[in-house]
């Protein structure tokens, strides 16, 4: 997460992280420069939460009966992991119920500290007064500070509070999410996100309540529309629209031009690394898979802002073949084209033949009798049954396989009529097995005709 200082305000610490703060060019640092304590911090840190009752968002977490409201009263904390986007809160949480609970956190970023750095921490607690930690990018523990935390964890020294991005149940080791209570945060609203701001604008002690500012509900919805539920982003945004205005008449007025100019371009929550560009890929699969074109050109859409041509190409492929298959044979060679286009032209111009690809998959007829069927022999596989391959059907090429009654009585097809001829060719115990299953359609009727037609000529025993 980049550099941070520590410093401490009433017993709480507080984390002042530089690098969250956007490039918000000089006329801030100019506005800035004599600001005294923290009023010299982005605005996005000095609006940090200092309780739960100051979070927005997060109502299936925080309120009555809620559980992270429950912690707060019952005075008790265990080891918890938050997850989700960008933005929406987790440090935010853990500086609230550090105030709440009058506890100070020590703050550890698992990417960029050192083991040392955590057995530093931990001597600071003892079973039965432990300490807490907060663990940034909690997902990046490599297994030298995995194995220390666990110790620590299970003997009570210290309580974990871990923050991440990544998915918990796919990025962090299974026996520290074990003991660890794992709550996904939600993105948050515009409409939380504007309220959000307008606390910042009449806060006089950490916002911008000394600065006059004449701003309407709906340029603070538009912020938060625009910086996709990340309230840090949206901070960032109003301090840098509000302190980089001239004043008129002493009054900073701030329109949705002015905002336009300061937003970053808009995260959609594609980064490629991220768990959230696997739910982007999850979703484009299943709305082709259930023929909705529309929102298929969405998830690419987004897919393509991500830039990660190779996982878009790969995913056509799959779909071609796991949800298109026998409905449209053809459409596996067209995706084939489409793609080998898109890797050749490269992006931008590579999204003309995913479009099209797109479009003609998700209205094609769709069947996934073949791979379904392959699963079904997978499975037979573990039965228990003799698998030993019917004699005739043996390899008779070398000399003296015919001794052994390899390939003895093989009938080969092509002599006989229409190519088909009645021969076992399952082993023994498998011989009742029927791992095509035909769906009533007429998109698979000509192969299931085929199928029918031929198993009456095959001796299947």
């Amino acid at each position: 997460m980049g550099d941070q200082s520590i410093t401490c305000r009433e017993g709480i610490v507080v984390f002042d992280y530089r690098n969250d703060y956007l490039d918000c060019k000089k006329e801030i640092k100019k506005r800035r420069k004599g600001l005294e304590g923290t009023m010299n911090q982005p605005l996005a840190t000095r609006m940090r939460p200092t309780s739960l009752s100051e979070v927005v968002g997060q109502d299936h977490l925080i309120g009555d009966r809620k559980v992270l409201t429950r912690i707060v009263n019952s005075r008790q904390i265990a080891s918890i992991v938050l997850y989700g986007p960008p933005g929406v809160g987790k440090t935010s949480i853990a500086h609230a119920l550090s105030g709440d609970l009058g506890v100070p956190f020590r703050y550890f970023n698992a990417g960029a500290h050192s083991k040392k750095d955590l057995q530093t921490i931990a001597k600071d607690g003892a079973p039965g007064n432990p300490a807490i930690i907060l663990i940034d990018e909690v997902h990046r523990l490599d297994k030298p500070k995995q194995d220390f935390l666990l110790m620590q964890i299970e003997d009570g020294s210290l309580i974990m509070v871990g923050a991440t991005t990544e998915n918990p149940y796919m990025s962090i080791n299974p026996a520290l999410r074990s003991r660890s209570h794992i709550f996904e945060l939600k993105p948050i609203s515009s409409k939380n996100v504007a309220e959000r701001l307008s606390v910042a604008l009449t806060d006089t002690e950490r916002g911008l309540g000394n600065i006059k500012t004449n701003i309407d509900n709906k340029t603070l919805h538009h912020i938060g529309e625009q910086t996709n539920g990340d309230i840090r982003s949206a901070l960032n945004t109003l301090e840098l629209a509000v302190m980089s205005t001239e004043p008129k008449n002493g009054i900073c007025t701030i329109n949705r031009d002015i905002i336009n100019t300061c937003l970053q371009q808009r995260q959609i929550g594609g980064d490629k690394d991220g768990d959230s560009h696997y739910n982007l890929l999850s979703a484009f699969q299943k709305s082709i898979r259930g023929s909705d074109a529309d929102a298929a050109l969405h998830y690419l859409a987004r897919l393509i802002q991500a830039g990660d041509l190779i996982s878009i190409n790969r995913r056509l492929l799959v779909i071609a073949y796991e949800d298109i298959s026998l409905a449209s044979p053809e459409l596996g060679q067209e995706t084939l084209a489409a793609v080998t286009v898109a890797e050749r032209v490269g992006l931008p111009e590579a999204r003309i033949p995913l479009a099209q690809i797109t479009v003609r998959l998700a209205l094609s007829a769709k069947s996934n009798i073949a791979y379904k069927a392959l699963d079904r022999a997978t499975e037979a596989l573990n039965t228990g049954r003799d698998l030993t391959v019917p004699k005739h059907l043996q390899d008779a090429h070398y000399q003296g396989a015919s001794k052994l009654g390899h390939g003895v009585g093989y009938k080969y097809p092509h002599n006989f009529r229409y190519g088909i001829t009645d021969q076992q060719y399952l082993p023994d115990g498998f011989l009742s097995d029927r791992y095509l299953q035909f769906r009533d359609s007429q998109d698979t009727e000509i192969i299931q005709n085929s199928y029918c037609k031929i198993n009456e000529i095959v001796k299947r025993g």
